[in-house]
């Protein structure tokens, strides 16, 4: 019998990366799609969502997640096609979203716990926007300027990486909720894309001068909340300028994850105690059981046209490894996406 599919082309770590992933940390393989047996489904990989946690994935050590072991499919999430199926969960043409891995093709149960694949229709009008604001991104931009953040109306929001995926839906959302929201990005052109295109009431552009005498400016009374995405210096600025009872969350540190060093930790931390403040860290995969609640707001929000899910969609799967430095070079505006193939 002939395999119904073309060769499963994929991107498997070869190395452990020592700073920014290199060409030789990467091994590029091909191997048949297997047919489904029983209780097993065919994905067909259309886009991948290309995040800065992926390079905390490639390392060894004790993380909220296994490491991803050398030799195997890269970890990434995916949107896809259901190609092929032998389980009562999913029929062929229903669109899916999960941990796909970066490869062309998933295969295996339809219920594998790590690939966590939820139905999202049998048409997507705005496919992509299943990788961002409805996606990783977007459900860990709400609850954790939500849940973990307790943000609430009139308080004053900062959030650093405005412009990527998680910061810019996490400013939009607090907007919704009736705060001010100061952004912290790097360079003219995405603080402008902040402000004009996203609604933020500000933002700081570290390229330009000292985050803190923006600070000092844009909240001027101080700051309630602080959405951390970037770690580093700008934390530390920010912890300056804290209010009493100020909640910090820690989403993420992409200034620390290619380090070649030791991680460099916040000099200011006594501000927590001054200001009895809280700084803790979230993990979106804590929050998998209420995705649908924060779904449905977003989903409601995007047909009023109230927020927006802003794409960069590289297309060429061989080009994976070069799309994925666009994070930590900053060179992309909005959720990072790489398109696979078409439907």
């Amino acid at each position: 019998m002939t395999n119904a599919f073309p060769p499963n082309q994929q991107f498997l770590l070869a190395a452990r990366p020592v700073g920014l992933p290199q060409a030789h940390d990467w091994q590029f393989h091909e191997q048949a799609v297997p047919e489904p047996q029983e209780g097993e489904i065919v994905v067909k990989v259309l886009y991948l969502s290309l995040d800065p946690a992926m390079r905390g994935w490639m390392n060894e050590g004790r993380s909220y997640i296994r490491p991803v072991a050398i030799g195997e499919v890269m970890r990434a999430g995916g949107l896809g096609i259901v190609v092929a199926s032998r389980s009562p969960a999913f029929a062929t043409g229903d669109y899916v979203v999960g941990g796909t891995g970066v490869q062309r093709y998933w295969s295996g149960p339809a219920d594998d716990r790590n690939a966590g694949f939820r139905r999202i229709g049998s048409t997507v009008e705005h496919p992509t926007a299943w990788l961002n604001t409805l996606g990783m991104p977007g459900m860990t931009a709400w609850f954790g300027l939500r849940e973990v953040g307790q943000a609430r109306a009139g308080d004053t929001v900062v959030i650093s990486g405005a412009a990527g995926a998680v910061g810019m839906t996490a400013g939009q959302i607090a907007k919704q909720m009736g705060c001010r929201v100061v952004g912290i990005a790097g360079g003219a052109d995405k603080c402008r894309f902040v402000v004009e295109r996203l609604g933020f009431d500000a933002c700081i552009d570290y390229k330009a001068g000292p985050v803190q005498a923006g600070l000092k400016e844009h909240c001027p009374d101080g700051v309630d909340v602080y959405f951390d995405n970037v770690g580093g210096a700008i934390l530390d600025a920010v912890l300056t300028r804290i209010r009493l009872h100020a909640r910090i969350v820690i989403c993420g540190a992409i200034s620390q994850y290619n380090a070649t060093e030791k991680v460099t930790g916040p000099s200011n931390y006594l501000a927590l105690l001054v200001n009895r403040a809280r700084m803790e860290g979230m993990v979106v995969f804590d929050y998998a059981a209420r995705y649908p609640e924060a779904v449905a707001q977003l989903s409601q929000w995007l047909r009023e046209g109230a927020i927006q899910s802003i794409e960069h969609v590289v297309e060429g799967f061989e080009g994976f490894p070069q799309a994925l430095l666009m994070l930590f070079e900053g060179r992309n505006l909005g959720k990072l996406v790489l398109k696979v193939a078409d439907a």
